[in-house]
């Protein structure tokens, strides 16, 4: 950090970034030159075959190519290791070195490609071993070289030739209106750039306007999150290493929330709302189709709907509305136990803004189940990344009434279904006694719980059940509004459910804060953040503040624009820990309705494969979730498989339980 500038322009790596791979070419390079010196100085007396002396020649000179070679790499790792990420001073040298050694790759071209001529030329009869060893070494110069163009191609930036007068000496360029226009000149090449990549990424979904509609807020919201940063990729890893060892190091003082102690009555309440939740997570599951009944059962789940995918049904879908089933109602049987005939509506048709749902009968709990799926596709990436507010016209007496763009628009979309299309009226033609419950997992629990406000005023009875949803859904007022009928979910440290742009912000804000203070290398940081994460240890092993916490250590700004750090400018201040306020296009956003909270009884361990977490279940506040907590389960408790196998396990200890906590314990909840 700050990334390099090359050839008049920034790249997407920092000087400190050529540790590891120097070493490797390093140890590679030192192999191979041993491996020729070897090989020449046992075959020399063979070389007076045919050919022999350009053979010869080609070996002498490749030596002294490499040791030149070995001797640049080995300053180019030994700069790289200098300095800290926001200390590149002591690496002042290295866009000479990285110059020499691209320079480097000219002579070794041309004597791989010499190399390669002479070993066809039919005129050479030397022995097999030097002729195998230099085709070796020919390929193996072709390999290097190209691997050395796919480095380039991965790091270079689009931006960095306009980004280029920002790592210029100038006094203060922001004071400017050349400067101010040069600014907005880049956030909209900015905006450009990241819509023409998300295009590639998801050149195969079509371009209908709800499309093109998400191809613009994705631009705009990845252009806005790292417009005002000069972070490499590698920065952010080590400040997210960075974090969670200081978390840990901090747990108990920065993320110790009290709440008000739970009466009896509460504590009866969350028994019934795990139960509750234990129940329709089945349905949300489902939702999701054969992919993840699949995932979940590698090695039975195909043989268990096999026959489903070839076999006619079509009499028994003549009882059900829907589309594009194929594999999935085996699967959907499978997962929640009912019969094809319980189900009224099965819709697997998904695009931008219009996700796949479900709608059947569940006679055990006498209830119409609505079950929206989450995220499974490149059309439901773009949904979820469409985060800007807008306003919500509802028939109910709150203020602020604004949520999610993109989860909003998907909402609206199943509920045009259920009422326009008859789907709900014909479901209660049939158990008119029954009530309405809508439930979904991550994407699909906002969407469920935007549908249950949605559909509040015309069925007062619906419930909503949410899990691990998304956190920047709701305005605060129907936050508050939705507690009386919606109960959310959430595992461990799932990223999701403290997942919004403001959080995203604050996160962005820590990383700069702690990589500032660090007064470590990157390859220090990775190296031992790699064992960290793997095999655990105390965090108090690794000081990542510098002592006093110096500010006059820093010589680099942390932001691409460099007098927001010199001279303190009020958007932006990474020293400060007082939160900023959100652009109004990114208001900030709630979780839908009560949380019950799910909480590892001892985070510290690292089970991954194995895992015999226990786990304990609570009423949460938001609150408790208004920071994204970095670890190695932070994805992986998000995971709907990972999050049924712990509410079955929390579910079945709590009926089992014979003298349960007494209520002292749940006074302090440690997250």
């Amino acid at each position: 950090m700050p990334g390099m500038v090359l050839f008049g322009r920034r790249w997407a790596i920092a000087s400190d970034d050529l540790v590891f791979p120097g070493a490797f070419e390093l140890f590679f390079r030192v192999a191979w030159w041993i491996g020729i010196l070897v090989l020449y100085l046992k075959q020399k007396g063979k070389l007076n075959c045919v050919g022999g002396a350009l053979l010869n020649s080609y070996l002498i000179v490749l030596i002294i190519l490499l040791a030149v070679i070995i001797c640049v790499v080995s300053a180019v790792v030994y700069v790289s290791m200098k300095g800290t990420i926001c200390n590149p001073g002591p690496r002042k040298s290295m866009p000479k070195l990285v110059y020499i050694r691209l320079a480097l790759f000219l002579p070794e071209m041309v004597w791989a490609s010499l190399g390669a001529a002479w070993i066809a030329d039919s005129g050479v009869h030397c022995d097999k071993t030097v002729v195998n060893a230099i085709i070796a070494t020919v390929i193996v110069s072709w390999i290097i070289i190209a691997s050395t163009v796919v480095t380039v191609i991965i790091v270079f930036d689009p931006l960095g030739g306009k980004m280029s007068p920002y790592s210029t000496s100038s006094t203060d360029p922001l004071d400017t209106n050349d400067s101010s226009q040069l600014l907005n000149g880049l956030k909209t090449a900015a905006r450009s750039v990241w819509e023409t990549r998300i295009k590639l990424m998801c050149c195969c979904i079509g371009k209908d306007d709800h499309t093109r509609v998400a191809f613009s807020s994705t631009a705009e919201l990845f252009s806005t999150y790292f417009s005002d940063t000069d972070l490499v990729p590698s920065d952010i890893a080590a400040g997210l290493t960075l974090l969670h060892q200081q978390q840990d190091k901090k747990r108990k003082d920065l993320e110790e929330v009290v709440s008000h102690s739970l009466v009896a009555s509460q504590e009866s309440d969350l028994d019934t709302e795990l139960e509750n939740c234990h129940h329709y997570v089945q349905f949300a599951a489902a939702a999701y189709g054969w992919p993840l009944y699949i995932y979940t059962n590698p090695f039975t789940g195909f043989c268990r709907i096999g026959g489903d995918c070839c076999r006619n049904r079509t009499a028994e879908y003549e009882f059900i509305g829907g589309d594009h089933l194929s594999c999935h109602f085996g699967s959907i049987l499978k997962t929640t136990g009912l019969h094809y005939r319980d189900f009224i509506h099965i819709s697997f048709h998904d695009k931008v803004f219009e996700l796949p749902f479900l709608v059947a009968l569940d006679h055990r709990k006498e209830t119409i189940v609505v079950a929206v799926r989450g995220t499974m596709s490149l059309q439901d990436i773009l949904t979820d990344l469409s985060a800007e507010s807008e306003s919500l016209n509802l028939e109910c007496e709150v203020q602020d009434c604004f949520a999610h763009k993109g989860i909003s628009q998907a909402a609206k979309y199943v509920y045009q279904r259920l009422i326009s299309d008859g789907i709900l009226s014909q479901a209660f033609s049939i158990a008119p006694e029954y009530r309405l419950v809508v439930v979904g997992h991550s994407l699909g629990a906002g969407a469920a719980s935007l549908l249950a406000i949605m559909l509040k005023n015309s069925y007062p009875e619906v419930k909503c059940y949410a899990f691990s949803p998304p956190r920047g859904l709701l305005s605060k007022s129907l936050s508050e509004y939705s507690k009386s009928f919606i109960v959310s979910l959430v595992l461990g440290k799932d990223v999701i459910p403290r997942l919004s742009v403001t959080n995203l912000e604050d996160l962005k804000r820590r990383i700069l804060r702690v990589i500032a203070h660090c007064n470590k290398p990157k390859y220090k940081i990775l190296l031992h953040g790699c064992w960290y994460e793997l095999f655990g240890g105390d965090p108090d092993n690794f000081p990542t503040e510098l002592e006093g916490g110096n500010q006059v250590d820093l010589t680099q700004p942390l932001l691409g624009e460099q007098s927001l750090l010199i001279h303190g400018s009020p958007s932006y201040n990474v020293f400060d820990e007082s939160p900023r306020e959100s652009p109004t296009r990114y208001p900030y956003l709630y979780p839908p309705g009560r949380i019950i909270h799910l909480v590892e009884d001892d985070s510290s361990g690292r089970s991954y494969c194995c895992s015999t977490s226990r786990y304990n279940a609570k009423w949460a506040t938001e609150a408790e979730f208004s920071k994204i907590l970095i670890g190695p389960k932070m994805l992986t408790d998000h995971m709907p498989d990972i999050l049924i196998r712990a509410l079955d396990s929390v579910v079945s200890e709590r009926a089992t339980c014979i003298s349960c906590p007494t209520q002292g314990d749940f006074n302090t909840n440690i997250v």
